[in-house]
């Protein structure tokens, strides 16, 4: 078979199968003529090429060698690996203007908030820096903890304090968080009226926040007797305390009211809107009527205002990045803002023996940062329209006294 190495072939044209073997150099050269001699006529001869075989030589060996190596040094050392970006919300902190008013230097620095929430995985890197007042209504842990299902104290807290890859809203508070709620395992995280009752009521008298953030919300169910934690709500509120309260989530099934605690008068309801600055499809939808059954009166329709809600990026378990939608995402927006506003205007805070009457001022200039041509304008779903805390901050610095 070695002589018959270099040879290529010439099958019949009536039966392929039979061959004849030909010297390579005249493949393709006077087919006519051999097919004449050959008896194949009229057919013409149509060669079988055979592609060569490049010789495996030592050099080659060599190259394809040191190139195996170097790919499995670069993988060991993580130089093939490739480091996507990740994703971020940065578009949310602008279309809200917060971006605006940091870039005045504002951090949010001696204002206190507090939130209420499943509570807080505090080694997450971006709260390196953060300092956490914790307490624990669903368990007995000193240290911050998330009972919480995907985290969501986290992500909340992250959207407000995070001072690494995507910087939060008023990164410089001082901060408190409350567990009270927990995964009913089931995927949802629930908690008793009590025990947020007795969470808003620490941030008031044990933490003294001035905002408190509530990125939760229920129904209070048949009759006119209010839960706990709308009484609680009332308490702070009508201390001059803001409680800013998510509107809740049940826009494709709508019970016809916000959720309470927001559904309270002075504290702000916060809807949810997309990127494009549409509704979200969830956000529940504000009666005119209070529990009460009386009229509800500018600047307290529900809910008041809308803000980022759909698909934000924020801190999660395991040092990750997560993203979630809701109203709950939107209330944390509307109290980072907030707090940027009142360490400019600290005179606006709550004052100890004091009353609602700065939160008031404040509530109406929320309304009038948003007017169109002139006109306050309220919305079911979207409240009085979208925040833009550079706007509202301006019109609370026309407050002169309250």
């Amino acid at each position: 078979m070695e002589g018959l190495r270099d040879v290529e072939y010439l099958p019949e044209p009536s039966d392929r199968r039979i061959v004849s073997a030909v010297d390579p150099t005249v493949i393709g050269f006077q087919n006519e003529w051999r097919s004449e001699i050959m008896g194949w006529a009229p057919y013409e001869v149509e060669p079988v090429v055979r592609p060569r075989r490049k010789a495996v030589t030592v050099p080659g060996v060599v190259v394809f060698a040191l190139l195996v190596s170097a790919s499995l040094l670069m993988w060991q050392n993580q130089w093939l690996v490739v480091d996507l970006p990740l994703p971020e919300s940065e578009w949310a902190f602008e279309d809200t203007s917060i971006r605006s008013l940091q870039e005045e230097g504002l951090t949010g620095a001696g204002v206190r908030v507090c939130m209420v929430d499943t509570g807080v995985d505090a080694t997450h890197d971006a709260f390196s820096s953060s300092q956490i007042d914790f307490r624990d209504l669903v368990g007995t842990s000193r240290t911050p903890v998330d009972y919480g299902a995907v985290a969501h104290g986290t992500l909340m807290a992250g959207l407000l304090l995070s001072t690494s890859h995507q910087s939060g809203a008023a990164p410089n508070v001082s901060f408190g968080m409350v567990a009270a709620l927990s995964d009913n395992g089931a995927g949802e995280n629930t908690g008793s009226d009590a025990d947020v009752a007795d969470a808003i009521r620490w941030c008031q008298f044990e933490f003294e926040a001035d905002i408190i953030s509530l990125s939760l919300g229920g129904n209070e169910g048949a009759g006119r007797s209010e839960g706990g934690s709308s009484a609680a709500t009332r308490q702070a509120t009508d201390a001059g305390i803001y409680v800013i309260a998510a509107a809740g989530n049940d826009g494709q099934d709508d019970d016809g009211d916000v959720a309470s605690p927001g559904s309270v008068a002075l504290s702000i309801s916060v809807g949810a809107e997309t990127r494009t600055g549409s509704l979200w499809a969830n956000s529940s939808m504000g009666s005119l009527l209070d529990r009460g059954g009386e009229q509800r009166q500018s600047p307290h329709l529900k809910p008041e205002v809308t803000a980022p809600g759909e698909r934000i990026i924020s801190t999660g378990e395991n040092n990750l990045w997560y993203s979630s939608s809701g109203t709950s995402d939107a209330t944390v927006f509307v109290a980072g803002a907030l707090a940027l506003i009142l360490e400019d205007q600290p005179w606006l805070k709550p004052q100890p023996g004091g009353n609602a009457s700065c939160l008031i001022q404040v509530k109406q200039a929320l309304m009038d940062s948003m007017r169109v041509d002139g006109v306050s304008q309220h919305d079911a779903r979207g409240g009085y329209g979208s925040l833009d805390a550079n706007a509202w901050h301006q019109e609370t610095r026309t407050i002169s006294a309250c």
